[in-house]
């Protein structure tokens, strides 16, 4: 039905063979992989070519693993869809940098049309999608908002591929390759329960930042409320400017509201000239509010507890799972409690460079499906 892995080898034979001992069957027929940016992807890619043979199987690199045992760095964790609970079509997204609502039709046309092949039992209710694109490629607003055009009624999710901190290189696998500025696009049918799902721990609180002005195509904001960007960031939020970092900006995000929602806009980094880069686009007059984080763990317990009232025990979760919230949870302290919690949940996924869910790319936030077991239905 569902199998879940993970290899702590370092030598891509190994690591493949590991996850074809835990993950190959004979109705496999789906693997997804999630590999840490510290291994060789050319490599590991081939290598899982060369196991799984005519199975497919697909990834992306990682900012940092979820295991069956909880957060890890420096391995391989993946899962296995087999027949006949499930059907998938992954299809691949060659130039994300020119995706356009044609493309996107026509990428979810084929897929539809693929699935209906392989499943024709299947019904509208029981299909959910999930991109896979990298992170680093600044498309992720045009190609989820050209998928979720024509996805219609099925429900959309995803994860940016990452390297860990580095921001040089972001992968995905397809077939025996790896490819950057490249996606996904993964149609999956399935008879068992599922939901699909998002959530984030900040309330909204302080003053309003408005974008004065920006480069859009480098997610780079110069200005805020009419002042240099970094340098009003930290009046906002009360800190002095060389204390700005990563942790500082994951604790303090920004939040813009669509459509009757909030969703997070994640700072990157502090450039030299004081300008602030964004994870997510951004553009002058976009208003801002800055948000502060509510109890980590109870927001994960919370979310926990209404996917089992919906579908009962979790046979899997897929997670995907940002890595500002992994930064937050090292500062807190809470990453052994928070990975005992997705253990215990049955998630498995990996740390990203951005989310998406429906038709929004977003940050600081946990998305994915969670899939109940046959009875629970």
């Amino acid at each position: 039905m569902i199998a879940r892995a993970a290899s702590f080898a370092t030598d891509p034979d190994a690591v493949a063979a590991e996850l074809y001992a835990a993950l190959a069957g004979p109705d496999t027929l789906l693997v997804t992989v999630f590999a840490s940016a510290e291994h060789d992807l050319t490599a590991l890619a081939q290598a899982l070519k060369q196991r799984f043979g005519t199975i497919p199987v697909i990834g992306c690199s990682s900012a940092a693993e979820i295991t069956p045992d909880g957060y890890a760095h420096g391995t391989v964790s993946g899962f296995a869809f087999t027949a006949p609970q499930f059907a998938a079509v992954p299809v691949l997204v060659r130039d994300v940098s020119d995706i356009s609502l044609m493309t996107g039709q026509e990428v979810v046309r084929g897929a539809v049309e693929a699935l209906r092949e392989q499943a024709p039992w299947v019904r509208s209710d029981q299909t959910f999608a999930f991109t896979l694109v990298d992170g680093l490629s600044g498309c992720e607003e045009c190609l989820v908002g050209a998928l979720s055009a024509a996805t219609g009624p099925i429900p959309l999710f995803g994860g940016s591929a990452g390297d860990c901190l580095r921001f040089q290189h972001a992968y995905v696998l397809h077939d025996g390759q790896t490819y950057e500025n490249a996606a996904l696009f993964v149609l999956v049918a399935t008879s068992l329960p599922f939901r699909v799902f998002k959530t984030d721990h900040f309330i909204t609180a302080g003053e309003k930042l408005v974008v004065t002005a920006a480069d859009p195509s480098s997610r780079t904001v110069l200005e805020l409320n009419g002042e240099v960007a970094a340098e009003e960031y930290a009046r906002i939020v009360g800190l002095d400017l060389t204390a700005l970092s990563p942790r500082v900006f994951a604790s303090h995000p920004v939040v813009v509201r669509a459509g009757g929602d909030y969703f997070i806009r994640s700072i990157q980094k502090m450039n030299p000239d004081h300008s602030l880069t964004f994870y997510c686009a951004i553009d002058r007059g976009i208003v801002l509010t800055v948000a502060h984080g509510a109890d980590f763990v109870s927001n994960l317990s919370t979310l926990f507890d209404s996917l089992r009232a919906e579908i009962g025990p979790p046979a899997m979760i897929l997670g995907f799972d940002c890595i500002l919230r992994g930064l937050e949870m090292d500062h807190l302290g809470q990453r052994q409690t928070v990975g005992a919690m997705m253990a215990a949940n049955n998630v498995i996924g990996f740390s990203t460079f951005g989310e998406q869910y429906q038709s929004m790319h977003v940050n600081q936030t946990l998305t994915g499906v969670a899939i109940g077991h046959p009875s629970s239905r």
